[in-house]
């Protein structure tokens, strides 16, 4: 298998062929989407210049995902807020608190299987089981606490009261999580 630095290199041709050097086959972004998911490490290389262009390949990636299934990760008002960052002052802060953030999720999802185990034992995910909202709401709560408060550390605004057009936004925020965990639920209930 043909690695660098042990990562897996998928070479990408100019008829957007991709090629992986460590299998030796071409492959998918969808192929690339299950490699990610099973933490196989890679980088994607343009075949002709050498130029690494994993981030735009996962990029894409996303981007597939979120046209593909319907069932959107990244609510309007995320993405405007993060388009908004761009050429802003808290442009260089924000991929570092992204990263933190994602990864406390994981912490935080792994506790919340843990505390549902806990709640409902050995119960089969189809029978009577009702996720906690309150563990996800919380959950939701916490993060949406430690990035305010990490915007704030750099705002220079930071103790001005936000405008009524925010709060609104907020509001709107807010609701639209509560309507994606509601999906989910009845999601779960249809399990059944």
């Amino acid at each position: 298998m043909a690695r660098n630095d042990g990562q897996i290199v998928i070479k990408k041709y100019a008829n957007r062929r991709l090629y992986n050097t460590g299998t030796s086959t071409y492959v998918t972004l969808d192929d690339l989407a299950v490699m990610v998911k099973k933490g196989e490490d890679f980088t994607v290389q343009d075949a002709k210049s050498g130029e690494d262009i994993t981030h735009s390949v996962l990029t894409q990636i996303i981007f597939e995902q979120e046209s593909k299934t319907g069932n959107t990760l990244l609510p309007i008002s995320f993405l405007r807020q993060l388009i908004s960052y761009y050429g802003d002052q808290m442009q260089m802060v924000v991929p570092s608190y992204l990263e933190h953030s994602m990864q406390a999720f994981t912490e935080q999802q792994a506790q919340m299987r843990e505390q549902i185990n806990k709640t409902f034992g050995d119960t089969p995910l189809g029978k009577n089981l009702q996720v906690p909202m309150q563990i996800v709401e919380e959950t939701v709560r916490r993060n949406t606490e430690m990035f305010q408060q990490a915007m704030k550390m750099f705002s220079p605004f930071a103790n001005a009261a936000p405008h009524k057009e925010t709060r609104k936004a907020e509001a709107k925020d807010i609701d639209e999580l509560k309507e994606q965990l509601r999906a989910l639920q009845t999601k779960l209930d249809n399990l059944g």
